[in-house]
């Protein structure tokens, strides 16, 4: 697989587990977080924040790997 390939795996695991847990999450949130269909508002800003954050974790846990099994 190459590099740029595993980016983009990365980045779609990152925004597809980061909108599930946004929308799962969602009716706990004030409403003003809430997405509104079509704009551009606080809800979108906190979903990115999300994905983002998925993003971070993926990292971190597959740097832990590399330095666990440095071979693989």
């Amino acid at each position: 697989m190459t590099q740029k390939t595993a980016r983009f795996y990365k980045a779609m695991a990152a925004v597809l587990v980061g909108n599930l847990l946004y929308f799962w999450l969602m009716p706990f949130l004030p409403s003003e977080m809430h997405h509104r269909r079509f704009e551009l508002d606080l809800g979108t800003v906190v979903d990115a924040w999300f994905c983002l954050c998925v993003y971070g974790v993926i990292e971190l846990l597959l740097f832990f790997h590399r330095r666990r099994y440095p071979s693989s």
